[in-house]
């Protein structure tokens, strides 16, 4: 598996996080304070389209390392709860990285 597969992962992870978060925070403002409706509206479309990448990037990620049902919808639905994602995309580089080191290629031996 290619590490670029990981850092796709990583990078959507963190990026659909921080956008449920301002989500969360938009949607306080709209609902609590009357305030915010059209950029709650945008926020949430944005968070949206940056899901469905996610999701994309995850199950790619999953399928390659062979992760089992369970463990793949999880890391799916991760990205729906609010800081889940930070703490599942950690779990899953530190159990990914092994992979990557097994299939790196061999240092040219010095003659």
């Amino acid at each position: 598996m290619k590490r670029s597969v990981l850092t796709r992962y990583r990078v959507m992870a963190y990026v659909t996080a921080v956008m449920l978060l301002i989500l969360c925070v938009c949607m306080i403002f709209k609902y609590g304070f009357d305030k915010g409706e059209g950029l709650t509206l945008v926020v949430s479309q944005i968070h949206g389209v940056l899901y469905i990448i996610y999701l994309i990037f995850a199950f790619d990620l999953g399928s390659k390392a062979k992760w089992p049902m369970g463990k793949l919808l999880w890391v799916l639905i991760a990205g729906t709860i609010p800081t889940a994602a930070f703490f599942v995309e950690r779990k899953v580089a530190r159990e990914v990285e092994p992979l990557l080191a097994g299939s790196a290629p061999a240092a040219p031996a010095n003659a």
